[in-house]
């Protein structure tokens, strides 16, 4: 896309992720390297190797900061074409502009929570971004089917994914990396990528045709 829609949807991605912003750059870096190392030590969110679902949160979250901070160096493969806007990545992730997002919440809870129960949610939306990472780089690692023979442990965690928008279909994704599409089944839609399509259409992204070896399906 060009450098005009990718600060657009930089602060789309600040709008809707709040105060559990992910920057694109640090966090497309981090995506890469759960690929490139998936399921070995130095996978930054593997089951594997951590004892359960919150270790391996704080994990992910050392790591992440640690690249969103330039504390660690990477090889200029998990960098090249990365989007960047540093002044808006400082401005995201800044303490104050994340409490005003949890401010925010908490505001509108007070006003239209009808039950206390509700109110358990509201941790959840602080964290929603890492929450949704979680719940695929955990279950979709441990339970669910496995359509494509690969080397980690990636599976498909739901037969119809109506919950994390395609994501679900992590062995699909694992088994074709480069593809734009997580469903690969008959009846797998990832509804992201009728958007994606949508926006190649009218121009504001360009989807690019890659060529790509058949994979084995899984026995």
């Amino acid at each position: 896309m060009s450098k005009g829609w990718e600060k657009f949807w930089y602060v789309l991605s600040l709008i809707f992720q709040g105060s559990s912003y992910l920057s694109p750059h640090a966090y497309g870096a981090l995506h890469r390297m759960h690929h490139a190392y998936a399921d070995t030590e130095k996978d930054p969110h593997s089951p594997k190797y951590s004892k359960n679902l919150f270790d391996m949160m704080w994990k992910t979250k050392v790591i992440y900061s640690d690249i969103f901070y330039g504390r660690k160096k990477l090889d200029k493969q998990f960098l090249t074409d990365l989007p960047y806007w540093e002044s808006m990545e400082k401005f995201a992730d800044h303490k104050v502009t994340r409490l005003l997002w949890a401010g925010l919440y908490i505001a509108f809870y007070a006003a239209f929570a009808t039950q206390w129960w509700m109110w358990l949610l509201l941790p959840i939306h602080f964290v929603m971004g890492p929450f949704h990472g979680a719940i695929i780089n955990w279950f979709a690692h441990k339970i669910g089917t496995v359509r494509y023979k690969v080397k980690d442990t990636s599976k498909n965690l739901l037969p119809f994914d109506f919950l994390m928008l395609g994501e679900s279909y992590h062995n699909n994704h694992h088994s074709h990396p480069n593809s734009a599409n997580f469903g690969k089944g008959k009846l797998e839609w990832d509804p992201v990528y009728t958007f994606i399509k949508l926006f190649d259409k009218v121009g504001m992204i360009t989807l690019k045709q890659r060529q790509v070896t058949p994979l084995k399906k899984a026995a």
